[in-house]
């Protein structure tokens, strides 16, 4: 039977919950335990699926098709642990299972509400799975006071309660605000927080407390003295240069202790902590460095590109060199010269999106990779833009597009190089969607097997002709253009293994530009970057020698 450990935040949002829990999972992993990671989202959306980037940020995609928060990224990226769909859930997928059940007559006539009936659906979502791992992290989104979390914080303080004592435990996260003022932190927004959580019925045994100043010592004991915790339990967060710091940083600073003391493990396995020190040395001993854009539409907020920021940070440590990124606005290259501002760079990503905004731009920044031999890198939509300039201006079809943009726009204005993907094959069933289905959970979502083509640039940078890799997209290359394009050279090198879905293209008569329907940035680790970006930036630091 796992350990639960709920992590909540206090005083502000974006205090890094996701993070600092991620990090706990490492060094709980560190010291020989096995672990699982979960995040409960107090918004109404089923999921994230059909939200705006601008407003939640990247989409993390599962391996079992679940698309969920980003934080389930940051998981993966320091566990190494898979995540599955079942280790997301939103309010609005609480509510919609509780009133499936009320639809169907399982509740047996009783009237429906959020404590019995919301709050044991939440307890049984937290309980999947219960019996696979040491320590089940559960990470509980939006802030201690906020109306739509409250089921949430009461479901787990039920759940506390119901299990054996020392099964559970809470950790708060907080914010100690500098007043350069009267030069002074100030602990009183982190009391305030921990009053409005025990207020609720729940006491915290951890607390974790961001700070831009160091803590002094008095400070501390104060803040231990007010929250009812214990001194070596209230543990500093301050910033750090690079996210993968955040192990180290939080086990020199006791985080993995305390908590291991809350649950009264003692004597604990001492931890081995190698794997992070390799990963520090190769953040802070690089040996070079590349300048590589990111041209998107989404520019404005990083969060919208943050597993293509952090693949490319670790293609960065694969090679021992500092991966600089610069986002590029799409829409410069509809009025400008892309030239200019591309010249300088030693590679060009262009990643996934939905909609016409900028996609003149992306095939812009395409055209210029492929005509300059500059290194290029296209994840689903920025593979369909290159497919759509090659076959525009290498094989003349000057009217080439995407259905995407028409069903946009209501009206056919383009040959569709890239259509609406009606079926495909999931498992040993077929998947069959229209173009009117709702938009939520419809995409071809998860992990699919390509067939990778003998002696191609990617049979070599995976070292293999079989791949698995995760999908997010509604749209595909149209498979009948493929000999018209492989005559003029750019080469399908990846095909789902029916034959009919193109999955990734080259072009032979270039140093590397690759194009790929799915998105590698999904599964890539510090510890164990995802083949295509390590080759990548490989290929970016041949380009900066050439320069």
């Amino acid at each position: 039977m796992a350990r639960y450990i709920f992590i909540t935040g206090g005083v502000v949002s974006s205090l890094g919950k996701g993070l600092t829990a991620a990090a706990l999972g490492a060094l709980l992993q560190a010291r020989g335990f096995s672990v699982r990671m979960r995040k409960l989202d107090p918004y109404l959306n089923v999921d994230p699926g059909t939200m705006s980037p601008f407003e939640h940020g990247e989409v993390f995609v599962t391996d079992d098709g679940a698309e969920t928060d980003l934080d389930l990224g940051h998981y993966e990226r320091f566990t190494g642990v898979a995540a599955r769909a079942t280790d997301s859930v939103s309010s609005g997928r609480i509510y919609t299972n509780v009133l499936e059940k009320e639809r169907r007559g399982d509740y047996l006539g009783k009237t429906i509400q959020v404590i019995p009936h919301v709050t044991n659906e939440i307890k049984d979502f937290i309980e999947i799975g219960d019996d696979e791992v040491d320590f089940m992290l559960c990470e509980i989104g939006g802030t201690v006071g906020d109306i739509e979390a409250l089921p949430f914080f009461e479901a787990i303080r039920q759940f506390s309660q119901e299990r054996a004592r020392g099964q559970c435990i809470f950790m708060h996260l907080t914010l100690l605000p500098y007043l350069a003022a009267s030069g002074e932190l100030k602990t009183k927004p982190t009391q305030h927080s921990v009053k409005e959580l025990r207020s609720i019925g729940i006491a915290p045994d951890v607390l974790v407390c961001r700070a831009e100043h160091p803590i002094p010592e008095k400070e501390r004991a104060k803040i231990a003295l007010f929250c009812n915790v214990r001194p070596d339990s209230v543990i500093p967060a301050y910033d750090l240069k690079s996210i993968y710091e955040a192990p180290m940083s939080f086990h020199r600073a006791g985080l993995d202790q305390a908590v291991l003391d809350a649950f009264q493990i003692s004597p604990a396995p001492a931890p081995n902590m190698t794997r992070w020190e390799d990963v520090e040395d190769r953040i802070h001993n690089a040996e070079g460095e590349v300048k590589i854009a990111i041209v998107g539409k989404y520019v404005q907020l990083e969060d919208a590109y943050k597993s293509i920021k952090e693949a490319l940070t670790h293609g960065g440590m694969a090679n021992r060199v500092k991966v600089t990124t610069e986002w590029v606005d799409a829409e410069i290259f509809e009025k400008e010269d892309p030239a200019p501002h591309l010249d300088g760079f030693h590679a060009i990503l262009v990643p996934g999106g939905f909609g016409e905004r900028g996609t003149e731009g992306k095939i812009r920044a395409a055209q210029f990779a492929r005509e300059h031999k500059v290194p290029y890198l296209g994840i689903c939509l920025g593979m369909q833009m290159a497919v759509i300039e090659a076959a525009r201006n290498v094989v003349g079809l000057e009217d080439a597009g995407s259905e995407e943009f028409d069903h946009e726009a209501g009206k056919k204005r383009f040959t569709p190089v890239v259509y609406h993907l009606k079926e495909w094959v999931q498992g040993n069933y077929t998947v069959r969607r229209k173009v009117s289905d709702d938009k939520g959970g419809t995409m071809r979502l998860g992990a699919y097997t390509a067939a990778l083509k003998e002696g191609s640039k990617v049979a070599e940078v995976y070292g293999d002709t079989t791949i698995e890799e995760r999908h997010r997209h509604r749209y595909e290359v149209d498979i009948k253009y493929r000999e018209e394009l492989e005559a003029k050279g750019l080469c399908f090198s990846g095909m789902s293994p029916d034959g009919r879905l193109p999955e990734i293209v080259e072009w032979q008569d270039h140093p590397w530009f690759i194009g790929v329907q799915y998105h590698p940035e999904l599964k890539s680790k510090p510890f164990a970057p995802a083949p295509l970006f390590a080759d990548f930036v490989r290929a970016a630091i041949e380009q900066e020698r050439l320069v």
